[in-house]
């Protein structure tokens, strides 16, 4: 039975966003597509033709930046609330901070830093989504899961800093080369050089494997105490298996 994992490096303009595919059978895994300068109505569509779909962007706000937010609106922020500590929950969600605690890498924080701008994006696509009948459930439970590159490289011991951008482009050849040499079931096809110079189409490629691994279920879930807020804020699911797991 063929399984399909679709995996979306979002950016806030279609120049610096990439989409692959990857399909999954008895025979192995091929990536079978990877698109760059990528619109929304194709990474709408390539979602909807996925049997799990990794987005690597925040699917949410922080919950305590949320509230801020609309208390300062409405001039109802209590006066002399500041702190590093009450800060923090307002710039950080709890699955960055659980990201955190077990790779010790900290998520761009969507409330105080440029990747906002992909996640204004990533909420209008999410409203598409459900205007065509699948709603995303931010726990990742659905066929939509937010995922964290640099995170499932490290959890598969794998390179996951120092590849990104022009000056970089020979680190990002090293660790396509790693990739393969640690995942040779996996068919980059025609797509080794694309995914050698351009960090948009590599990510996507890591972004459609995290993919897999959640559809496996070996990816980390949020616990009972932090469901309520994965399901406003969204989870980043880390690989708990190695990945040579992923093999059909």
């Amino acid at each position: 039975m063929r399984v399909r994992t679709v995996g979306v490096d979002l950016a806030a303009d279609p120049a610096r966003t990439a989409v692959a595919w990857i399909d999954w059978s008895s025979d192995g895994a091929r990536v079978v597509r990877v698109e760059t300068h990528a619109e929304d109505d194709l990474i709408v569509e390539a979602v909807l033709g996925a049997d799990k779909a990794g987005i690597d962007c925040p699917l949410g706000w922080p919950d305590a930046f949320v509230d801020f937010v609309t208390a300062h609106r409405t001039g109802h922020v209590r006066p002399g609330t500041s702190g590093r500590a009450w800060r923090r929950d307002l710039t950080l969600r709890v699955t960055d901070k659980v990201t955190h605690e077990l790779t010790g890498l900290t998520p761009l924080s969507v409330s105080a830093d440029r990747i906002a701008h992909p996640a204004m994006r990533c909420a209008a696509l999410q409203a598409e989504l459900a205007l065509r009948g699948h709603a995303v459930d931010r726990t990742g439970a659905g066929t939509v899961v937010e995922v964290y590159p640099a995170a499932s490289l490290y959890r598969w011991g794998l390179a996951h800093r120092g590849y990104k951008r022009a000056a970089n482009r020979t680190e990002l050849a090293r660790l396509a080369g790693e990739l393969q040499a640690a995942a040779p079931w996996l068919d980059l096809a025609a797509f080794t050089p694309l995914c050698s110079s351009s960090d948009d189409a590599f990510d996507a490629v890591i972004a459609a494997l995290t993919a897999r691994a959640a559809h496996l279920g070996k990816t980390t879930q949020a616990p009972p105490e932090h469901r309520k807020a994965a399901s406003t804020e969204g989870w980043i699911p880390l690989p708990t298996t190695p990945l040579h797991t992923l093999h059909p």
